[in-house]
């Protein structure tokens, strides 16, 4: 399913980070989105039903939610909604998941200061470059400032390559992980 989908809402829980055994890094958090409604009758703002979404990030945007996200805090989230049948010995039940594009803060509810995401070229090197990213033959690549080095994750299958770049950071080869 393709159904695009931008909620506002709580982060309902602590964001968990984990990076899978290829290298991918996950950040899940549960969101909860509140309806809140002017009630006429009683002259008073009103809280709705909260529908609850499990929210997914990966790659670079998952390490800037964990970095980034604090359970409480307001955000929107835009990205592609699943709707999965669930169901146990005892009771069964629907679970919305979003398997997120872009989240940030409510600027609404609060401010936020932005700041850019460095990564390491090597995890022997000291230096932090900028990540930036590049599209390429379907490929999603966050490259590093440091021409011949960088990593890709095809979007088919998000399976993390490697991939060489030339000096204006275009890719030049892919290269299996």
């Amino acid at each position: 399913m393709t159904d695009q989908i931008t909620v506002t809402g709580a982060v309902g829980s602590d964001p968990r980070h984990t990076v899978t055994p290829a290298g991918l890094p996950i950040t899940n958090f549960r969101l909860a989105s509140t309806r809140r409604y002017f009630d006429r009758a009683t002259g008073q703002w009103t809280d709705g039903e909260t529908n609850w979404y499990t929210v997914s990030t990966f790659r670079q945007l998952a390490v800037n939610a964990a970095e980034s996200l604090r359970k409480g805090q307001r955000v929107v989230v835009h990205g592609r909604v699943r709707v999965r049948k669930w169901q146990t010995a005892e009771k069964s039940g629907l679970a919305i998941e979003l398997e997120a594009d872009s989240v940030g803060h409510d600027l609404a509810w609060g401010t936020s200061e932005y700041t850019k995401s460095t990564a390491r070229a090597s995890a022997s090197s000291s230096e932090d470059s900028t990540v930036e990213s590049t599209t390429e033959g379907g490929l999603v690549a966050d490259a590093w400032a440091t021409p011949g080095a960088g990593w890709a994750v095809s979007e088919e299958d998000s399976a993390p390559e490697a991939v060489i770049l030339d000096a204006d950071e275009d890719v030049v080869e892919h290269v299996p992980a």
